[in-house]
């Protein structure tokens, strides 16, 4: 004889892993936290800012 299998559990499993599915596509697809965003923004404003500081200007040539 089979295995019984109580349906209403195993609908609610079916959902389950249907909805983990979407959550990672959606992980995959939107990615990083708004906090990771804006660090990341932070970060290259940061290091844009020194290296404009840094830059050595050369003289206009005539």
């Amino acid at each position: 004889m089979g295995e019984i299998v109580n349906l209403r559990q195993a609908r609610k499993r079916l959902a389950r892993e249907a909805a983990d599915r979407q959550a990672e596509e959606n992980r995959a697809r939107f990615g990083r936290t708004r906090a990771e965003r804006t660090a990341e923004e932070q970060r290259a404003h940061k290091l844009a800012t020194v290296l404009d500081g840094a830059k050595l200007e050369t003289p206009p040539e005539d």
